[in-house]
């Protein structure tokens, strides 16, 4: 019978992005959705604790969307295989910057990074019974200075939209990095090194279990 990693594993994450790069290194997944029915808040609260860094932030929401995601798989009576999460969150300074709430809190941010360098924290987190690891990649990305006609266009095209740092890096906003030092993957939403090791790990630790 195949293992959990021959089958594939669950991806814990509505992201397309997501989706994209792990079909790019050729991972199987089946699509593990959180809630969404009007009413019910979310399966992982992600705001961040008073005095949290933003590495440590963006490393426990990946690991909590990890362990939440295997519990609502069990909860389903699915078919048990890994359960792989992320999370994506921009910091400038010590400042988590995160998701803009609205098209003018986006324009705010992106005046903030404006001809500054801020760095993309991506945490992948992987979960299998009682395994857990995680992973965190470190960004540096220089933005262009950019003017307020330059950021309204921007934000007008709605690209903005549900995006940590209120850009995404493989669209328009391409045009605004100067330089990026780190993970091109990463600061699209899943670092692909990370996450490669991480199943390999997972792997190399079913191996070492079932040898005894």
């Amino acid at each position: 019978m195949a293992g959990p990693l021959e089958r594939g594993i669950y991806l814990a994450s509505r992201s397309p992005r997501r989706r994209d790069l792990l079909s790019q290194i050729g991972v199987r997944y089946h699509l593990l959705l959180f809630r969404t029915r009007p009413g019910e808040g979310p399966d992982v609260d992600e705001t961040p604790l008073a005095g949290e860094s933003p590495s440590a932030y963006v490393e426990r929401v990946a690991r909590a969307k990890a362990e939440s995601g295997w519990q609502r798989m069990m909860q389903r009576n699915l078919p048990q295989a890994p359960v792989l999460a992320a999370d994506t969150t921009v910091a400038l300074g010590t400042r988590i910057l995160g998701k803009p709430t609205d098209r003018t809190h986006a324009a705010a941010i992106l005046a903030e990074l404006s001809g500054q360098t801020h760095q993309v924290l991506s945490a992948v987190a992987l979960k299998q019974a009682d395994w857990l690891e995680s992973s965190l990649s470190v960004s540096d990305v220089r933005f262009t200075p950019l003017t307020e006609q330059e950021i309204q266009q921007y934000v007008a095209t709605g690209e903005c939209d549900d995006k940590a740092g209120a850009y995404a890096i493989q669209g328009r906003a391409a045009l605004f990095v100067m330089h990026l030092s780190g993970s091109y993957s990463g600061v699209m939403g899943l670092p692909l090194y990370e996450t490669g090791q991480l199943i390999e790990r997972l792997h190399t630790s079913r191996a070492g279990r079932y040898s005894h």
